[in-house]
């Protein structure tokens, strides 16, 4: 039964997880409904000695990944995600509370942040999300994360842009857990004051997002690469602001970068026929050389279908590199590139950035 699994993932105890998952696989599981069921304990998984909830983020971004994959490819995602939420520990369950019967205001969860009180944040989070609805308070909670970029490396948007897009679309879940957890890590962070709006640039915020981010996907490392995913995460949410608002969060991601220079990667290899096949695709991918596996899915990046292919592989191939031991970031950065390639197809070097700015990062931390 899915409980066992759950209890096992509590324990943090990786062998009984993985048994239990395939205890359920026998049985007949669908891995998509055991990832589903999962949602209330993953809120709860730390990734120490970060305090930012990189794992329920990464639980919502596996969401994005799904369209671009056949059903019987899900598996390996979802066993992956098992083994890392079992071997990591948990924040303390807290139990649920009566929500106020007292109109409540941001204001109120700013002060009980302040206070460093973690169950009064989630309670007044919880009554305001029941009186103002999730919409709004996803709204404002991302404002107020809005001020802390520098301070986080863009988790205070880009961690609570997912968990908040995966409680929203969970309503068939009590978001208890999720609130608990965003209220703990705005605890930790201690972000407590929303910002006053930045000004807008002279010209649209889409236009300037395509003049920045060249160098949103220049450079190599964890830093770097947060410049990317801090964007994905605030068109993700998009939906939840006013232009004034949305030309804020872009002010907000241009002055995160500071005065960080675009640069251009240069694929120093012949243009090859994109991989006919998956089988391909994995000997090339499986060198680990950043370049050369750019240079190898280029091709497939000027139409739909072959960014549907380009998606799958790159998929399927971090699943099946995996030994057991992954950074997140492996998964979230997945997600942001995946993105970058959907949305500015059209603007190649930029993509080519991206691409490498993300398989650099995860070859050289599987290799380490």
């Amino acid at each position: 039964m899915i409980n066992d699994l759950l209890y096992a993932l509590e324990a943090s105890d990786v062998a009984a997880a993985s048994e239990r998952f395939r205890d359920e696989l026998e049985r007949g599981a669908d891995p998509w409904k055991v990832h589903l069921s999962l949602f209330p304990l993953v809120q709860r998984v730390l990734n120490p000695p970060f305090i930012n909830p990189h794992l329920p983020k990464m639980y919502r971004i596996y969401r994005e990944f799904i369209p671009y994959l056949k059903k019987e490819e899900i598996l390996p995602l979802v066993r992956l995600e098992v083994t890392e939420y079992a071997k990591r520990p948990k924040l303390e369950k807290l139990s649920r509370k009566a929500l106020l019967t007292t109109p409540v205001s941001l204001g109120n969860v700013e002060s009980a942040i302040r206070e460093q009180d973690w169950e009064k944040a989630t309670v007044l989070m919880a009554t305001f999300y029941s009186q103002k609805g999730g919409e709004e308070l996803a709204r404002r909670l991302l404002l107020l994360g809005s001020g802390y970029l520098d301070d986080s490396l863009g988790h205070s948007v880009s961690c609570t842009s997912f968990i908040l897009l995966e409680m929203l679309e969970r309503a068939d879940e009590d978001p208890w857990p999720a609130l608990a957890t965003l209220a703990d890590y705005f605890c930790k962070g201690r972000f407590h004051t929303t910002p006053g709006l930045r000004k807008p640039a002279p010209f649209p915020s889409d236009e300037a997002i395509k003049h920045h981010l060249p160098r949103a996907t220049s450079g190599r490392g964890i830093v770097n690469l947060h410049h990317t995913i801090t964007l994905y995460a605030i068109e993700r949410t998009r939906q939840f602001f006013s232009q004034e608002e949305y030309d804020h969060l872009i002010q907000a991601w241009i002055a995160f970068m500071g005065d960080k220079k675009a640069d251009q990667v240069v694929l120093d290899h012949p243009r090859t026929d994109p991989p006919k096949d998956y089988k391909q695709f994995f000997e090339a991918f499986s060198k680990l050389d950043a370049k050369s596996t750019v240079a190898l899915l280029r091709g497939l990046i000027v139409s739909e279908e072959g960014r549907r292919q380009l998606g799958r592989f790159l998929i399927r191939g971090v699943a099946d590199l995996y030994q057991g031991n992954y950074n997140p970031h492996y998964l979230t950065g997945l997600g942001s590139v995946l993105w970058v390639v959907e949305k500015y197809w059209n603007q190649t070097p930029v993509v080519i950035n991206a691409l490498f700015q993300y398989l650099d990062f995860f070859f050289k931390g599987i290799n380490s």
